[in-house]
């Protein structure tokens, strides 16, 4: 089997919990300024002082989720906001990285199952009769 393709390779696995956690902060992030943006036009959509009262409460706290969150991908260097050139490393990393997922031979060429019990699932309630 190819090296390459191997997905039970141990090395397949390195820095994988790193990756994972920046990959989960990046689509966090952008569903915190999905809400800020939706947060934003319901406010102006709203004509009860009561609702715009609650949506500006929402608004500031999804700011600071926003701001908090960008500071500490930050200072995991998951985020580079103001380095450009080493975003573009990063970005690139990541679509190299998600090139070589998607490659893996993840799944077995053979798909049944036959085989690999003992029994039938309804064999107590009378096997092939059920």
């Amino acid at each position: 089997m190819d090296h390459k393709t191997d997905y039970l390779d141990p090395a397949k696995s390195l820095n994988m919990p790193e990756m994972a956690d920046m990959t989960f902060a990046v689509d966090f992030l952008i569903r915190v300024k999905e809400g800020v943006r939706n947060t934003a036009v319901a406010i102006t959509e709203t004509v009860s002082p009561d609702v715009r009262s609650l949506l500006r409460a929402q608004l500031l706290q999804g700011i600071a989720m926003h701001q908090e969150l960008t500071e500490l991908m930050i200072r995991k260097k998951w985020f580079h906001p103001y380095e450009l050139s080493e975003q573009y490393k990063l970005d690139q990393l990541s679509a190299k990285n998600t090139m070589e997922i998607a490659e893996q031979k993840l799944f077995p060429d053979d798909h049944t199952r036959k085989g690999m019990f003992d029994r039938t699932p309804d064999e107590h309630i009378g096997g092939h009769f059920a």
